[in-house]
């Protein structure tokens, strides 16, 4: 039953002719992994996929067009949801075809969503995830054409979480393979990024992540504005002021600390838009992609 789960999950995402098909994302043993069945599902409504119950990650690989045999910048892309669901078409495949028209390889990572039948240490999966994706994009940089100093990290609403959280956890290998291989992303890019698991944080990603009673220390763990220091990756990040689903506070915070590092920091804020727009703020002509590119250039980064 497994097999067959995993078989529909990776035909209903393997849709993009950019795509270069789904794949495991741990080549062996899946840590803090408990065997149970896997209940991977899709649906689709109103344009957007959203994959749930992941369990055994995986990723969809997007290599940009390389007619010179120039190391590229890479992308792990982390889908939002709330660590519940993957909205894995606007915050997932259409934003690595975007990147792949500028030039940047990506990957959207189909992280596990926390649950006790699959994992020991739910609260970890996520993080365990996104180290694995930045440690397979430079294992494999020779293979990909990819610039191993040029890898990044992108979240969007509770993969934003994801992302941030991987931007300031790099010291500690929560995978456990401690092989050397550098766990830092270069860059971090967050679209209205939850951050925080104080006042202001988003209720259901915090109860996902670490359930109804987190202690002080999980709060601290996964509050990334407490997590900030001066090794912090440069950030990108965009937000709408009248986001009622992860207050802008989130981003306002995760600023302030960045720059009281002297971590640089572009941050856009839409006065309007809502969560989850992904690439397109309907309430704007103003492409926050188009002043991403810029920003790539600008800092040498393509």
């Amino acid at each position: 039953m497994k097999y067959v789960f995993l078989t529909l999950f990776t035909m209903s995402v393997s849709f993009s002719v950019n795509a270069q098909g789904d794949t495991r994302l741990y080549a062996d043993k899946i840590p803090n992994y408990k065997e149970a069945p896997n209940l991977v599902s899709s649906a689709t409504t109103d344009g957007i996929m959203r994959v749930s119950n992941v369990s055994i990650p995986t990723y969809t690989l997007f290599l940009a067009p390389n007619s010179s045999n120039t190391p590229t910048p890479f992308v792990v892309i982390c889908p939002g949801g709330g660590y519940r669901i993957l909205a894995s078409t606007h915050e997932g495949t259409d934003i690595a075809k975007k990147f792949n028209e500028i030039g940047v390889s990506a990957l959207v990572l189909y992280y596990r969503m926390p649950n006790d039948l699959n994992q020991v240490n739910k609260e970890f999966a996520p993080l365990q995830d996104a180290q694995q994706a930045i440690r397979l994009v430079r294992q494999q940089a020779q293979k990909w054409k990819v610039d191993p100093t040029k890898v990044g990290i992108m979240g969007f609403s509770a993969g934003g979480h994801l992302a941030s959280t991987a931007a300031t956890h790099f010291d500690k290998d929560y995978v456990g393979l401690n092989d050397g291989i550098n766990l830092r992303p270069d860059f971090q890019i967050l679209l209205y990024p939850v951050v925080t698991f104080r006042d202001y944080a988003h209720a259901g990603s915090r109860q996902n992540l670490v359930g109804n009673n987190p202690s002080e220390d999980q709060l601290h763990l996964f509050s990334n504005e407490e997590q900030v220091n001066a090794k912090t990756p440069p950030a990108f990040i965009v937000h709408a002021a009248d986001d009622k689903a992860v207050p802008v506070r989130n981003s306002l915070a995760y600023i302030e600390k960045l720059n009281s590092f002297g971590v640089a920091a572009d941050y856009i804020q839409y006065a309007k838009g809502g969560h989850g727009f992904g690439l397109i703020n309907k309430t704007t002509p103003n492409r926050w992609f188009d002043d991403l590119a810029n920003w790539f250039s600008a800092n040498q980064l393509r």
